[in-house]
């Protein structure tokens, strides 16, 4: 990795700490705690993420840590979206494992050129070793092809699958946000590796690309609390910016 994204990573997460918090992690502060429990707890999502240690690869930015912190907040998502509906609890927990294990494996193949759909094929072999039924198996597996944004996609064919769909989708979309700025963008450049000018040049278009962002959450929390991950990262990279053509303009 070159020494100037080093030092710029160091320079962003810096700007990063001054940030709020989204709101989310507030407001539906008891959901997240279930969630990490839950997490932390079932012996299934356990091995898996044994599983995965291997597999996913931080270097590109969409690794085990990208795909914990998806999943704990898909995890959250479903139960703030349960709370008014009329299943039981032991129903509930179980569609919370079944969205964590979703966003554990969504980017499992991310490198490759189709990674939601491949990604989904893996996860139906992959999930075949463990105790999940068919019809969870295949909302995991859809919900994984639907994940990225702006592309056309099978939806899901019940109430249930589309909600282990739009809460994966949000989650994933809320680390579009501060963790793009403190995390995914330089790993992502520690993988490519890119000239410092050409990184810059693009750096307006990626910019706009996390705008149009802000439009695209799915569940009804989603669209109440997505925007502001968004606007806080759009609030970081523009700072970074700055910084970019005051203190390593010269670099360019």
């Amino acid at each position: 990795m070159r020494s100037v994204y080093v030092s710029l990573r160091n320079r962003a997460r810096q700007i990063v700490s001054r940030c709020p918090q989204p709101d989310f992690y507030a407001d539906c502060a008891a959901e997240v705690q279930r969630s990490r429990d839950i997490f932390e707890s079932d012996l299934e999502l356990r091995r898996l993420r044994g599983r995965l240690a291997d597999e996913l690869e931080d270097d590109f930015g969409h690794g085990l840590r990208h795909a914990v912190r998806v999943a704990l907040d898909a995890g959250a998502l479903m139960l703030v979206e349960s709370e008014d509906s009329a299943s039981s609890p032991a129903f509930v927990n179980r569609r919370v494992i079944v969205v964590q294990s979703a966003g554990l494996l969504h980017d499992i193949r991310r490198k490759h050129p189709e990674h939601s759909i491949c990604g989904a094929t893996v996860a139906g072999r992959l999930l075949a070793d463990y105790s999940f039924s068919q019809e969870e198996v295949n909302d995991i597996c859809i919900a994984i092809r639907c994940h990225e944004a702006f592309k056309e996609s099978i939806p899901p064919e019940s109430p249930a699958g589309i909600l282990v769909s739009d809460c994966l989708y949000d989650a994933d979309k809320f680390r579009w946000g501060p963790d793009n700025f403190s995390d995914t963008l330089w790993d992502m450049l520690r993988y490519a590796n890119p000239e410092f000018a050409a990184f810059v040049s693009r750096y307006p278009a990626g910019m706009e690309r996390l705008e149009t962002i802000k439009d695209s959450f799915r569940t009804r929390t989603g669209r109440r609390y997505g925007p502001q991950f968004i606007e806080i990262g759009l609030s970081i990279g523009k700072e970074l910016l700055e910084v970019i053509y005051r203190d390593y303009g010269h670099l360019l």
